[in-house]
């Protein structure tokens, strides 16, 4: 959801002015391109972010904790008339759940409207997401490191969505589905309001669909302002039989001349035989299944960070739930880069598309991305695995440095104070306070990579974190829980035999990308290291072997290998699971989650993705031209979204 602060936010053109006072308040960096106001202004990052460390570097924590955020589309489904629309009653939604006396007496569960007391059982929380057809739920309390916590995971979710389903009209439903089929197509919403406003300015989206909260409208222009043109995001489409090819998205409409960036469609940003979405909205208005963990102290996160990394674009195919952009099948199962484009705010020069004459260097990625960082300081990390082509702020580096800061954590927020802070309040100019982390949380929040590592918050007793981030949402309760477990069980196995997941982070890279692939699941390699298990435990021995050649250590591999092969992430947690001392009869539940993970990953249960493919092809309204009617979206929500059943588990029912 990111960082929701009040204010009076700040037009890109004065934005831009003291965006370098945001990143730097607190240490004097001088910098030939910047205004006195503008160096100023950097001095609030630096500042917060060395109170920050300073403090916490030395904090500890008994043991592991952890959460997950579970994002909701809200749907009105009309049966009559077999019609499907995401319902813009976030606000309502979440006001009802705030004034219900039940949950109230029972501690509350909407931060943002309602003072929260803990007692007893902790009743879930529902915060506000970009869309205001979303919603995010979280537990009540963070999860533990017992077995017993895992298992009640499920049915933590399955209240969750309940709870949501009760605050809304009897044809509402809370769906965990990554995107809504027919978003940006006709009337799409309820209530209903036409494309064109100043914010998105976009062919298909009405400014209405963002939560009103001043951040989303500013961040969506400040974005478009930053770039100087719309968000370009062009995601292949399907070709199917009766596809006409080459292909060009019918929806456009190129006589568009109310604002500038109308010229956008005329200057090549439609792609042929690609589905072609104007704004933020297509990207932020997509939903996701992501776990954060706490570690007990700063160094078992910055291992832990590096550890899950490669396997982000791993745990990304296997969750594939992505087919459909815009009412057209897509040709790509995932949804990463489309929201990767979605807020790329990046320049012609920052994209390389023109020399450098007023950026500082050219960016390779969109500040949504997958990391670029290594950042554990583990003897095993060698220097063949880090991007040759990392841009770090080579002054902001060297005072962090300066600062106390070892080398290689300096190079991480160094590269991620590249990005300018796109949501400045003005009031905040006026004072830095020392006791928030509202400035480091400004451009923090904003690098979305794939995982974020998280310093422990100014005001509370929370330890170092580790967001794990790829993952799409499921459409049942069982897989998004038996996805978190897997994931936590993972994390486990790493901490107990010491694994090591390392390959360079360009390979990384390259297997995000090829996540996307349609039905990668089973169809793509991934490069994955070849066996994770330290040579002490497989000998005995303390002593390590030479060091192998960077390629020798892995391998482009199948999902299914990665997950069920002979060093396998199954075997490895299994292993895991028969060190510890666990009663037969949790075993068993467990085994249930993880043989639902191997399954998915062997082909026995089908991606997401692929199950609202079937749907497709099986609709009678679809004309096998890669065109999603109305009645076709009404079929995939229902069925997949509604009435899904896996492992025993169903969604609501209508």
């Amino acid at each position: 959801m990111g960082l929701l602060a009040l204010g009076t936010p700040l037009a890109w053109s004065e934005a831009q002015k003291n965006a370098d006072q945001v990143r730097d308040w607190g240490i004097e960096v001088s910098s030939p391109k910047s205004s006195k106001t503008s160096r100023d202004k950097r001095l609030h990052f630096f500042k917060q972010l060395l109170a920050i460390w300073r403090k916490a570097k030395g904090k500890e924590r008994d043991a592991l904790l952890w959460g997950d955020e579970i994002e909701y589309i809200v749907v009105t489904l009309d049966e009559k008339n077999k019609d499907v629309k995401v319902s813009l009653r976030q606000a309502e939604i979440l006001a009802s759940l705030a004034k219900d006396e039940a949950l109230t007496k029972q501690g509350g569960c909407v931060p943002a409207l309602q003072k929260i007391t803990r007692e007893g059982e902790a009743l879930p929380t529902f915060h506000p997401e970009f869309g205001r057809f979303m919603l995010e739920s979280t537990p009540g309390k963070p999860w533990g490191i017992g077995f017993e916590d895992l298992l009640d995971v499920e049915p933590n979710m399955k209240w969750r969505r309940q709870i949501a389903k009760d605050h809304m009209a009897s044809n509402e439903y809370p769906v965990t589905l990554s995107t809504f089929p027919l978003l940006g197509v006709g009337e799409f919403c309820a209530p209903y309001y036409s494309p064109r406003g100043d914010n998105l300015r976009s062919q298909f989206l009405p400014d209405e669909i963002a939560n009103p909260h001043i951040r989303f409208p500013t961040l969506a222009a400040n974005i478009r302002s930053r770039r100087g043109k719309k968000v370009e995001i062009d995601v292949p489409v399907f070709r199917d039989f009766n596809t006409p090819w080459p292909w060009m998205d019918p929806t456009v409409d190129y006589n568009l001349r109310k604002y500038p960036e109308d010229a956008d469609v005329r200057n090549g940003a439609v792609k042929e035989n690609h589905i072609y979405m104007d704004a933020m909205g297509f990207g932020m208005g997509s939903c996701c299944l992501q776990i954060t963990f706490q570690a007990k102290n700063i160094d078992e996160g910055r291992l832990l960070y590096d550890q899950l990394s490669p396997l982000g674009p791993i745990m990304l195919a296997l969750t594939a739930a992505t087919p459909i952009y815009k009412g057209f099948l897509a040709d790509t199962d995932v949804r990463w880069n489309q929201i990767s484009a979605s807020v790329d705010d990046r320049t012609g020069e920052e994209l390389g598309e023109e020399p450098l004459k007023n950026a500082r260097w050219r960016i390779p990625k969109s500040r949504y991305s997958s990391n670029s960082t290594y950042i554990a300081r583990d003897p095993r990390l060698r220097p063949e695995y880090d991007d040759p082509e990392l841009v770090v702020d080579p002054d902001l580096k060297a005072r962090l440095v300066e600062g106390g800061m070892d080398d290689r954590l300096a190079s991480h927020f160094a590269h991620l104070f590249i990005r300018d802070p796109l949501v400045i309040f003005a009031e905040d100019l006026k004072e830095l306070d020392m006791e928030k982390t509202d400035h480091f949380e400004n451009i923090q929040s904003t690098n979305w990579q794939h995982m974020r590592f998280k310093p422990p918050p100014a005001d509370n007793d929370i330890g170092w974190r580790v967001e794990f981030r790829s993952m799409e949402v499921q459409p049942t309760d069982f897989e998004n829980a038996a996805f978190s477990i897997f994931i936590v069980l993972i994390t486990r196995a790493i901490l107990s035999f010491d694994l090591n997941f390392y390959i360079p982070i360009t390979r990384t890279a390259e297997n995000m990308q090829s996540a996307h692939a349609r039905d990668a699941v089973h169809k793509e390699k991934f490069y994955f290291r070849r066996d994770p298990m330290p040579t002490r435990h497989r000998h005995g021995e303390e002593s390590r072997p030479p060091t192998p050649p960077i390629d020798e250590e892995y391998a482009a591999m199948s999902i299914d290998e990665i997950v069920n092969g002979p060093n396998g992430l199954l075997r490895l947690v299994n292993s895991y699971l028969s060190s510890r001392n666990i009663d037969v009869e949790t075993r068993c539940e467990l085994a249930r989650y993880l043989s639902f993970v191997s399954s998915r990953a062997n082909g026995t249960f089908p991606t997401t993705a692929a199950s609202i493919r079937s749907v497709v092809r099986r609709s009678p309204t679809y004309q096998q031209d890669s065109v999603i009617s109305r009645e076709t979206a009404f079929e995939i929500v229902k069925r997949i979204g509604i009435e899904s059943k896996v492992g025993g588990s169903s969604c609501l029912s209508p």
